[in-house]
This record gives C-alpha cells, sequence and structure tokens, in this order.
C-alpha cells in the first residue's frame, strides 16, 4: 500500500492524551528531595585517597566495596551529578557518575587492584569529602564486604535541612535526555509524522556479546538503527530521530522520554537477543503487556530491564512504584495501536528475514512503556545463533531490516490517514 501524497500528523489528533505526570493522594507520607541538594563538582582518585569536591551541601555519604568485578561505590544523600568531572588514579582504574535516586547521587570506582576505605572525613566548611584508601590483598577486600556500609556527616552547620513531609507524591512518566534532543532526519514538514528509532544498549553496556565473532550487541543494534533510518528517509514522507546514533548509554527512562518530549507518532526499540541454545533463531516483536505471554518473554524483559544495573550499580533512578504507576497510565489505545503495528512488522518482515514462530508476544518492557506513544521493541535475532550473526552483522542484512521496518511504517500511517 503507498500514498503518494503529502500526510499530516496523525498523531497528536486521534491518539495522544494529555497524560503528562501521575499525582496519586497516598495514606502515607512520601519525602520531597533534600531542600539543599549539592552537586559534585570534581572526584579525584590518587594512590591512597579520594577527593570529592562539591558546590552546595550534602545530608550524608556512605562508601561500601562489592565483587565481580571488584569497585567500591560511594552514595551521597543529598547529592546530584548534574555537571561533575572525574580523574582515574592509583588503584582505581574508572570513576563513574550517576543519579541512583532523586535525592541519592552514586559515584562507583572501578578498581584495577584491590583497595579498601580505611577510613574519611568532611572538609570543615562541608564542601569536600576525603576518602583515605590503601591497597590489599584479594582476601582482605573479600572480608570487608561483610562488613556494611561506612558513613560519614558533614558538619552539622553545612548540612541540608531536613526533607518536608508531604502527602502526594508525583511520578514522571519519561524525562528526556539531557544532552538535548536528537536531530531529525527528512523532510522539515512538522505535520508529517515522527518516528523515534531506539538502539538499544551502548557505552559500558554491551548488551549481548555473540560466541560467533564477539560481535556486541549495541554496534549490531546502532547498524541496524542507521539503516531503518536510512529507508525512511528515502520515502521522503516520514521523518525520523535515532535515541543514539554513538556508542553511548542512555538510561531506559531516557529512550521512552526522548520519544514523548518529541511528540512522537511511533517509538521502535530494536535489540538482538541470545539464548541457552545455539538452535533458537529468527526476530521476535514485542508490545507491552502487565502480564508476559510466555516465561521466556518475561525472563527477557527482567534481563532487558535491568541494563541501568551495570555492575550492581543503578544508573536508573526509577524504582518499582513509577514502573507500576506507569503500566496503569498506559491507554488501551495506545497498547492496541501498538499490536496493530507489531502485526505489520511481522508481515513486512517475513519476506526479508527470518521470524519465531509465535513472533508477536508480550511482555512488560520499561522502554515500552511511554502511555501516550505506540511503541514496540523489535528482538531482529540471536547473537547466539551463527547464521542470525552472519544475517545482522551485515550490511546486506541490515538493509533487509531497515526494509521491512520502513515498509511497515509506510503502511502505518498510510492506514491512519485513510483512517480519518
Amino acid at each position: 500500500m503507498a500514498v503518494k501524497n503529502n500526510w499530516t500528523h496523525v498523531g497528536n489528533g486521534l491518539h495522544k492524551a494529555s497524560m503528562l505526570s501521575a499525582i496519586m493522594l497516598a495514606t502515607g507520607i512520601f519525602s520531597s528531595p533534600a531542600a539543599h541538594a549539592g552537586a559534585i563538582r570534581e572526584v579525584l582518585a590518587n594512590e591512597d585517597s579520594i577527593l570529592v569536591k562539591f558546590d552546595g551541601a550534602v545530608n550524608k555519604a556512605s562508601v561500601f566495596t562489592l565483587a565481580g568485578p571488584n569497585r567500591i561505590a560511594l552514595d551521597i544523600l543529598g547529592g546530584t551529578t548534574d555537571k561533575g568531572t572525574s580523574l582515574a588514579g592509583g588503584p582505581v582504574s574508572n570513576v563513574r557518575l550517576g543519579q541512583f535516586s532523586f535525592d541519592t547521587a552514586r559515584v562507583v570506582f572501578d578498581l584495577a587492584t584491590p583497595a579498601l576505605v580505611t577510613g574519611g572525613y568532611f572538609s570543615a566548611d562541608g564542601r569536600s569529602l576525603k576518602i583515605n584508601l590503601r591497597r590489599a590483598v584479594a582476601s582482605e577486600f573479600s572480608s570487608a564486604m561483610g562488613r556494611g556500609k561506612i558513613n560519614f556527616l558533614p558538619p552539622a552547620l553545612f548540612r541540608s535541612k531536613p526533607p518536608k513531609k508531604r502527602y502526594e507524591v508525583t511520578a514522571p512518566i519519561g524525562r528526556a535526555s539531557q544532552r538535548g534532543m536528537p536531530k531529525i532526519y527528512g523532510p522539515s514538514d512538522p505535520t508529517l509524522p515522527l518516528v523515534v528509532v531506539d538502539a538499544g544498549h551502548g557505552g559500558h553496556d554491551p548488551g549481548a556479546i555473540s560466541p560467533h565473532g564477539g560481535k556486541r550487541e549495541k554496534e549490531v543494534t546502532l547498524a541496524i538503527a542507521k539503516s531503518i533510518r536510512d529507508e525512511l528517509v528515502k520515502t521522503g514522507r516520514i521523518r525520523v530521530a535515532l535515541t543514539r546514533d554513538t556508542d553511548r548509554f542512555l538510561v531506559l527512562q531516557d529512550r521512552f522520554g526522548i520519544a514523548r518530549k518529541m511528540k512522537a507518532d511511533l517509538f521502535i526499540s530494536v535489540h538482538a537477543d541470545a539464548a541457552g541454545s545455539e538452535q533458537a533463531n529468527g526476530a521476535t516483536v514485542y508490545t507491552l503487556s502487565e502480564t508476559a505471554s510466555d516465561r521466556e518473554a518475561q525472563k527477557l524483559a527482567a534481563r532487558e530491564n535491568k541494563s541501568d544495573i551495570i555492575n550492581g550499580v543503578n544508573l536508573g533512578g526509577a524504582d518499582a512504584n513509577v514502573s507500576s504507576i506507569l503500566i496503569d497510565l498506559t491507554q488501551r489505545e495506545t497498547m492496541n495501536v501498538s499490536a496493530d503495528f507489531a502485526k505489520l512488522l511481522i508481515r513486512e518482515s517475513k519476506p526479508n528475514m527470518r521470524l519465531r514462530s509465535n513472533s508477536h508476544r508480550f511482555a512488560s518492557f520499561v522502554v515500552l512503556k511511554a502511555p501516550d506513544t505506540p511503541s514496540v521493541l523489535f528482538e531482529t535475532g540471536y547473537l547466539t545463533n551463527a547464521k542470525d550473526v552472519a544475517f545482522l552483522s551485515s550490511r546486506a542484512g541490515q538493509r533487509r531490516v531497515g526494509q521491512s521496518v520502513a515498509s511497515a511504517i509506510q503502511v502505518h500511517f498510510a492506514r491512519k490517514l485513510a483512517s480519518r
């Protein structure tokens, strides 16, 4: 089915709902963020200490050790990581900053060799924290893991004001990337449909790694996402944006948050699966459901939803309550539109690539929880299967996947136009 005339923006009139946030009246008491949050300004690690500087006051800090790989985690209550810089040194090989929760910043120190925290203190003005380190043997490091957290309190004069008690909580349903919105490819006409394509994983999260040549999911998905973009641009009738066009990490909420912020008409998250058996092969399309269609879908969703957890450290900052609210707010119409598009994608993919039996499945993926943007997660194949790896990592295979997705998208919006 083809449409040669201009398409108008179908999403806003037919589908978008004014659901920007959920405000729940609660019988319990919820805490607001600390009144004076302190942003981490600088983190410096050297042979025998770690120095963390803040541009404001914080409530307290605590450190604990983690193994597999060895690392030290620092939680800062009342801290944020908006503009922090870092420098590794001594036993610390890498420093990672992330917002663990709305009022707690987390800094993770990857260790080249085992090291122990022997003490530490805040400066007199409460604006810097020094943590003492010493190198250790493996047995000492293992013993330290059982001793729990070490806590530090800044001088009382410089501590943040206690949180105010409130009787309501606001639950955001997707946030936009702080790096700004991605580039929109295709015609400059804002009335044309906008599709956001998300390349799964990225940065320090490689996703699945193939035993056949070591192909990494983050690289395969980015190549396929770019192929989808290129095929859509060729049509001249659809605008398209990528959540990432380089090898960088995005937390799950930022991925669908970008689509919501850009008022996208369709969101497609691209992945490549892995399985215990090398015989598993073919593509699968997932749409949102509170109940997984089978145990395999449930396990896959659980695994992908932990993409924000790197080496045991949660960089996402969204808790189970927020996820539950998101599911409750998801409009039935959005889920129906998503399911209809999934059927189209399967139909258009059949001539070009291998599909699994029962190729449309349901799971509670975080990236599918935008309540007002139809969304699908496309598992394009298995990196544990030799034939799928060869197909997905080849330019010809990536082009065929891109053509399949682009064809389904064109039919999808043509039907929307016809229904008007």
